[in-house]
């Protein structure tokens, strides 16, 4: 599954309900794997982290056998700072990968069979 990020500002709710839609996705279609393309994605709340990690991330790990995350970093130092929270604080039984190109997440998660 892609995840393509904009630059735009969105609401707690709204985010959380996009990823209750990735949830639904990843059950629907049976994947394990998303590349989440950050882009010009603004840096999370200290809520929205919180959420992601300690909520979403053990839902879909549990639902859904969600297994892999590859992102693909911005440019926003801020930014990478955010999503390195989530990641220090998600469960363990979730591998993050980070990448600066496209092409190499990919890659990285068609090589996971």
């Amino acid at each position: 599954m892609h995840l393509a990020w904009s630059a735009e500002r969105i609401t707690q709710m709204a985010l959380e309900a996009f990823y209750e839609q990735v949830l639904l996705l990843l059950l629907r279609t049976g994947a394990t794997k998303i590349l989440s393309e950050h882009g010009g994605r603004r840096p999370l709340s200290a809520e929205a982290q919180q959420w992601i990690a300690t909520n979403w991330v053990p839902r879909a790990i549990a639902e859904a056998n969600f297994a892999y995350c590859a992102i693909v970093e911005g440019d926003d130092p801020i930014h990478r700072l955010s999503t390195q929270s989530v990641i220090s604080i998600s469960p363990a039984q979730l591998t993050y990968k980070r990448f600066s190109l496209m092409s190499e997440a990919d890659a990285w998660l068609q090589s996971l069979g």
